[in-house]
């Protein structure tokens, strides 16, 4: 072969191979780009993004049927596998091989929020994985209803689940002798030593989850103050009653009544019976008294329970107001107590039609004769 021919051969195979790799150079360079500076990583996720269409099934499928919910914890710097492996731990999810690669082919890995959630069994994979970046959204459901004793809400707490403690926490920040927030004491007239029992306001509820026992006593307790307003406490002490003294009455008045529209003139009995230094003589401070029997916080009471348990709460036995209030009233016994009806009854009792209301007496031969 000439010499020439040859290497304008060997010239042509040069450029050639120069096109090559530079092609090759480009193409490396558009995946680097499109790969996002992770190349390695991109071909993985494709390939999991691949195997995963066949499970499109197994990621629909819930791991049951119970939707009580669950408290979980995302705690800071937890991987995804570590994320998997909890839920996994918790009967969330039945692979959790399955969840680091959707929320890797999802790009949720990088937004996985730290944080408590509250998910349940009946929720697939990805419901999970979304719920899992955005813990804002989450919350506890909490209610108390008018009448309970403080007893009864920490029961409430337990029966949640999803508290990060537990109703015996609660009463070791909001029972007797435990240190009140010092404003709100001052405000009510709070005894020293004294629960907050009365003040835990009824309502419903959405609660933080990193909510704490002395959180919960002070969000409570400020509900009250402003569901109850200035005017209320003012009227109170212009009639000479502390809010302290106000709400006690109030909580004999909602265990008293069925139907809050009869509150005002139950209230009026109790006020007119004090203000003539008669005893109040209410069942539900002997219930209060006696405390829990057979399974219930406010017992069935005999005739021998009014003289028979012998307690500072017993109105049967002592005149005046019990120490403090015996379960915590809603906004319209409150209000009753400090605006009664007026009307000179002093006793009254469950009418005989079963509907909840109360026939009021003036004097106790009336009360007799309205007797069922």
């Amino acid at each position: 072969m000439e010499l020439p021919r040859l290497g304008r051969i060997i010239k042509i195979l040069i450029l050639a191979a120069f096109g090559f790799g530079l092609l090759a150079a480009m193409c490396l360079g558009v995946f680097f780009l499109i790969s996002g500076g992770r190349p390695v990583d991109f071909i993985q996720t494709e390939i999991t993004r691949f195997s995963m269409r066949s499970r499109q099934d197994d990621l629909n499928r819930p791991v049951g049927s119970d939707n009580s919910p669950i408290r979980f914890t995302v705690n800071l710097g937890d991987s995804p596998r570590v994320i998997s492996e909890n839920l996994f731990n918790a009967s969330l999810i039945s692979d959790s091989d399955l969840f680091v690669d959707y929320v890797r082919i999802s790009d949720l890995d990088v937004q996985l929020e730290a944080g408590t959630y509250f998910p349940n069994q009946t929720q697939t994979i990805p419901e999970i994985a979304l719920m899992l970046t955005d813990s804002s959204k989450s919350f506890i459901p909490f209610r108390i209803l008018e009448g309970w004793r403080i007893e009864e809400v920490a029961a409430a707490i337990d029966n949640n689940h999803l508290f990060g403690f537990t109703g015996a926490d609660f009463l070791a920040a909001a029972g007797r002798g435990s240190p009140p927030d010092p404003t709100f004491a001052a405000t009510v007239g709070l005894p020293a030593g004294a629960s907050v029992e009365g003040f835990l306001f009824p309502d419903t509820y959405q609660l933080p989850p990193e909510i704490t026992p002395v959180g919960l006593r002070d969000l409570l307790t400020q509900a009250f103050l402003a569901q109850v307003g200035t005017q209320v406490a003012a009227d109170a002490a212009a009639q000479g009653f502390s809010l302290y003294q106000i709400t006690t009455l109030a909580s004999i008045v909602q265990r008293e009544s069925v139907n809050s529209d009869e509150n005002p003139m139950i209230a009026s009995a109790y006020r007119n019976r004090f203000d003539i230094g008669m005893k109040l003589d209410a069942d539900p401070t002997v219930q209060y008294a006696i405390g829990f029997q057979n399974g219930t916080w406010w017992p069935q009471i005999t005739q021998d329970d009014y003289t028979g348990v012998i307690s500072e709460y017993n109105t049967y036995l002592n005149i005046g107001l019990p120490p403090g209030p015996i379960a915590n009233p809603g906004l319209s016994a409150i209000r009753a107590a400090v605006y009664p009806e007026t009307s000179d009854f002093l006793y009254f009792r469950a009418a005989c039609d079963g509907s909840g209301y109360h026939n009021f007496a003036r004097t106790f031969e009336e009360h007799v004769a309205n007797g069922c």
